[in-house]
């Protein structure tokens, strides 16, 4: 039987377990990437394992999310961020650079590598062949130090595409199409494997759009086959010669296939406030728009603000909406400049932004009350944006400049009709993208300026907890809905975000989007539970959502499913994460007496998968443990961090210590 394009790549870097559906797997990671909301603490947790140098074939640092440096807490951030970077031997590149998915897209990405990242859009370089996976940046600093990357062996879903894109459809048009199809639930547990004719229409940067964006699926990661589309792109940057021809083999087989005729696409837009809440433009046309934005991660390359240009040519953006354009790189931004597109926009009343993350998790450009923001980002989870009660809508850049224009969302086929004189801008790539050999702003460890550590007064240790105790109980601190996010749980907003580096002040803001009383309820409880719907901590990667409850006293999370990057966060941060059914989460109530009847400790270690969970002496439920042996141990000795240097004072290396 033959292979999927992601089995040989797994298959070439596995170093433990069977590529069998629900098995756990070890994998050789080649390329690591962290930013500066997450680095400092895989940098922290880097040095707690006493390493000294980096293992992996490529370690990249980003500063792409608070660059505006609000406070000397961000600066010391970022200062410590590049002397980490120079002590143990990472890439760095400076705030303002770009986003570290499309700098290191430019850069760093090949076909058949693997990379760790810690943030959710590291799948992002799938679209030109790496297996890229998100995770916790505790992964990311064990991985780093030479260690395997354990994950359950997904499912792989075969996505055969068809057709060819008809005008005004996109790339974000095929990921949105996804999503109004199955969900930001559909795609846990499996892998995302594009195929069909359809895919030689596609170039990289389409691609990556469709990989990025594929994180709201839920899903592990997304790939395509590489092809001449590939090398080209590669070799418009200077890397021809990291091409690699990588396909499934004709008789592969797939644990699903999905079909999508591109022809069939037309333009789409997600509604407030869930990526999945897909519509056609054409059902919200009308809606008055205050706010577009282009740019992100997802769609702020040269080749997507391209089209933005050329349609505002000659004309002028609407007096009552503001555009702003956020390149994804500074490199999208140069080659516009250089040919003469930015002044173009600045003349069309276009306010161009510093290459950020920013506005994304809401530091910059928070919409105004009770009006409505247009967006090309990937998430517009309720009050992500930087206020509360946001309407934030999904589109491509083409949905995005139409509504610029008119003021209100229009189907762009519908306003060329309505201008006479507006044509689909056809898609195009840059004749010049530059090399890395001599970009000033991404610093090599051979030119690295520091060689030791540098921490301001903001940046602390890392907690640790101690080992799993026999008896748990507690009060029941807050029961929450579905779909809680990452966000909720600690917002990335910049009055908050500024703490990432300072744990005990960055818990005084736990989960208070949902109840502000938390972090101190849960403080004078000195432990206790959360209880939580379907779906519980999707979207960002940041470690914080597990680390910030367990610094607090949190024991452990009673969900009734979660996703990925978080129950991983929370095996390796020591809190118990059980499953329990919707039955069981409905006769819930918050203040609860919960109480975890068996052993705990003992029933962890033992591989027990059911707990009998006792509620106020009054009634019963099981709950069920779904973990590995390797997690079961990790979190009965305190978090993965505990858990290695235990190993390693055993005798084992840091970096050895999960093999």
């Amino acid at each position: 039987m033959g292979q999927t394009l992601t089995e040989k790549i797994l298959d070439d870097h596995l170093v433990e377990g069977e590529l069998e559906t629900g098995e756990e797997i070890g994998i050789e990671i080649d390329q690591v990437l962290t930013q500066d909301t997450t680095g400092t603490l895989v940098w922290l947790q880097f040095e707690a394992l006493d390493m000294d140098e980096v293992q992996t074939e490529i370690a990249a640092q980003y500063c792409d999310h608070q660059t505006y440096q609000f406070d000397f807490k961000n600066t010391d951030d970022h200062r410590f961020l590049r002397s980490a970077a120079g002590t143990f031997g990472a890439h760095y590149s400076r705030p303002g650079n770009g986003i570290c998915h499309n700098v290191h897209k430019e850069n760093f990405a090949a076909p058949g590598k693997t990379m760790l990242g810690s943030d959710s859009h590291t799948p992002t370089p799938g679209g030109l062949g790496e297996l890229a996976i998100g995770s916790g940046g505790l992964d990311v600093a064990v991985a780093m130090g030479g260690g395997p990357y354990y994950i359950e062996m997904p499912e792989i879903v075969n996505v055969r595409l068809e057709g060819e894109l008809p005008e005004w459809a996109t790339a974000k048009d095929v990921i949105l199409e996804m999503l109004r199809r199955f969900s930001v639930k559909g795609g846990v547990g499996k892998i995302f494997e594009y195929t069909g004719p359809g895919v030689e229409t596609l170039s990289v940067p389409e691609r990556t759009t469709i990989t990025n964006m594929g994180t709201e699926l839920g899903a592990t990661t997304s790939i395509f086959p590489t092809d001449e589309n590939t090398e080209e792109w590669l070799s418009r940057l200077g890397r021809e010669d990291e091409y690699v021809d990588l396909q499934p083999d004709d008789d592969a087989e797939y644990d699903d296939e999905i079909v999508i005729d591109l022809s069939d696409l037309e333009p789409l837009i997600a509604q407030p406030s869930m990526p999945d809440k897909v519509v056609p433009v054409r059902e919200v046309a009308g809606q008055s728009v205050d706010q577009v934005m282009i740019g992100s991660c997802t769609n702020g390359g040269y080749e997507d603000i391209l089209p933005a240009a050329k349609m505002l040519e000659g004309r002028t953006v609407n007096r009552k909406t503001d555009l702003i354009v956020a390149p994804a790189s500074k490199q999208a931004s140069e080659m516009l400049a250089r040919e003469g597109w930015v002044a173009e926009l600045m003349a069309a009343g276009v306010n161009f932004s510093e290459a950020t993350c920013g506005a994304c998790i809401g530091i910059g450009h928070v919409p105004a009350s009770d009006s409505v923001s247009l967006r090309t980002f990937n998430r517009n989870f309720e009050g992500r944006s930087g206020i509360e009660d946001d309407s934030v809508y999904l589109c491509s850049p083409e949905v995005a400049t139409a509504a610029a224009i008119k003021g209100e969302i229009i189907d762009p086929r519908d306003l060329a009709d309505e201008l006479g004189d507006l044509e689909a801008p056809e898609f195009e790539m840059g004749d010049n993208y530059g090399t890395t050999a001599d970009d000033p702003d991404l610093i090599s460890p051979d030119e690295a300026v520091d060689d030791e550590l540098i921490k301001g007064p903001n940046i602390g240790d890392v907690p640790l907890k101690d080992e799993l105790e026999s008896d748990l109980e507690g009060p029941a601190l807050l029961k929450m809905q579905d779909n809680i996010t990452t966000d909720h749980i600690i917002p990335a907003t910049q009055d908050i975000l500024m703490y990432r580096s300072n744990i005990p002040k960055l818990s005084e803001f736990t989960l208070s989007r949902v109840d502000d009383s938390f972090a101190q309820r849960a403080l004078d409880a000195d432990g206790g539970f959360l209880v939580a719907g379907e779906n519980y901590g999707q979207g960002s990667s940041r470690e914080h959502a597990a680390l910030c409850p367990m610094y607090l006293g949190v024991e452990g999370v009673l969900a009734q499913s979660f996703a990925r990057i978080h129950k991983a966060n929370l095996f390796n941060f020591g809190l118990l994460p059980l499953e329990i059914s919707e039955e069981d989460y409905e006769k819930f109530e918050q203040g609860d007496d919960i109480e975890i009847v068996d052993d705990v400790a003992e029933a962890v270690r033992s591989g027990q998968e059911e707990f009998t969970v006792r509620v106020n002496d009054d009634w019963e439920l099981t709950a069920t443990l779904d973990a590995s042996e390797r997690e079961r141990q990790i979190l009965a000795d305190g978090g993965k961090l505990s858990h290695t240097k235990k190993q390693a004072e055993g005798g084992d290396t840091a970096a050895s210590a999960d093999d």
